[in-house]
């Protein structure tokens, strides 16, 4: 078992991790501390990014016997208590026989290990751990990524195991990247809401649709997630680049950028809204001032202005055309058609990029042009 100890958020006590960001013509990599120096998709990849590792679908409405309800909570709370506690002891097995172990192992332990999460009704945890199944095989340098994760997975562990002593927010993420379900709890808030972008993740099992709004009067970013049955397109649709009239209800995680879409007060139509946007540099620092409410945040949203497309080395990175900073693209954006029309939108001047900024740099998902036109998907 591993010990417990004092709870905090950030990094110091509670075996907290810092993420962060990459210097002009670095590379991306873990550790150290975010600044003008930067450390994705997000979209959560396997997680999501900016939200992911939320709880999925909204909890069922409400029962019509309260203590009932009640009762179930607590039992479901026991359980996944219970696989958090041996998940713990698994962990700490692995680190005590060394990590050459999970290499021999293949991937059958963390399969079983993922069923036992299952069981205790802890699906969030049950994905984290089918991912550390896969690092062994990811490359070179497999076994930093795997420390690196088993380490974002024990505190989450930590996290759920002293949920009593957290702030509000911070219990409320580790619930939902536990995977328990939740529900828009936050006040309607209406307001002209800017398409940003929207793009779609599958596994076997699910398909899940982001889609990313800009405030107009708010100035605050919100995503819709909606699901549909692996290999079926989720219902919600919003063209990127429209405005809709709409209310949204935020979910009660510490960075509230989830939301569910609410009433529509008129269908959406073409807008001229665009978003301020940011430098690379002050990208990084929102990053790193998220990581602070939610240590498993794998990107938060971000719009960049005036910032330039270049090469760097086999990748590419996108350069502040007003400062000496920039941030590298995700390493899978390299084989997208979304960089071929960003490259060719900007054709060497700069533009607004709207993406996904994380660990693992920066993912594009739409741009605008220096002068006027319409918004440009590129996912």
């Amino acid at each position: 078992m591993v010990s417990e100890g004092p709870l905090s958020v950030g990094g110091s006590t509670f075996d907290g991790m810092t993420r962060h960001g990459v210097r002009r013509g670095g590379e991306s990599r873990r550790g150290g501390g975010v600044g003008t120096a930067v450390r994705g998709p997000g979209g959560d990849g396997g997680r999501g990014h900016a939200e992911e590792g939320t709880a999925g679908p909204s909890a069922p409405a409400a029962t019509s016997d309260p203590e009932a309800a009640r009762r179930r909570a607590e039992r479901r709370a026991e359980r996944v208590t219970a696989g958090a506690t041996e998940l713990e002891q698994r962990l700490a097995d692995l680190l005590r026989t060394g990590l050459a172990g999970a290499e021999r192992a293949g991937y059958g332990l963390w399969e079983e290990t993922a069923a036992r999460m299952v069981d205790a009704q802890a699906p969030g945890l049950a994905s984290r751990v089918r991912e550390l199944g896969a690092i062994p095989s990811s490359g070179p340098g497999w076994p930093v990524r795997l420390l690196e994760e088993c380490a974002l997975l024990h505190l989450l562990d930590r996290g759920w195991l002293g949920r009593g002593r957290l702030p509000d927010g911070l219990a409320a993420t580790v619930r939902s990247r536990v995977g328990l379900p939740t529900s828009a709890t936050g006040p309607p808030e209406r307001d002209h809401w800017l398409v940003l972008a929207q793009y779609d993740t599958a596994d076997a099992r699910l398909t899940t649709r982001r889609v990313w709004l800009y405030g107009a009067e708010s100035d605050r970013t919100a995503l819709l997630l909606s699901y549909g049955a692996a290999g079926r397109a989720p219902e919600l649709t919003l063209p990127v680049g429209a405005v809709l009239d709409a209310e949204i209800s935020a979910y009660p995680d510490a960075g509230r950028q989830r939301a569910a879409l609410g009433r529509r007060f008129a269908p959406p139509e073409p807008g001229r809204i665009r978003p301020a946007g940011v430098t690379t540099s002050q990208a990084a620092v929102r990053y790193g001032e998220a990581l602070r409410d939610d240590p498993w945040l794998d990107s938060v949203p971000v719009v960049l202005e005036r910032v330039v497309p270049v090469p760097d080395g086999d990748g590419w990175q996108l350069a502040d055309a007003d400062g000496d900073t920039a941030l590298p693209l995700a390493g899978a954006t390299g084989s997208q058609p979304g960089l071929w029309r960003l490259v060719a939108l900007a054709g060497g001047a700069p533009v607004t990029v709207f993406g996904e900024c994380g660990h693992r740099g920066f993912t594009p998902l739409t741009a605008w042009p220096a002068g006027p036109g319409p918004a440009v998907p590129l996912c």
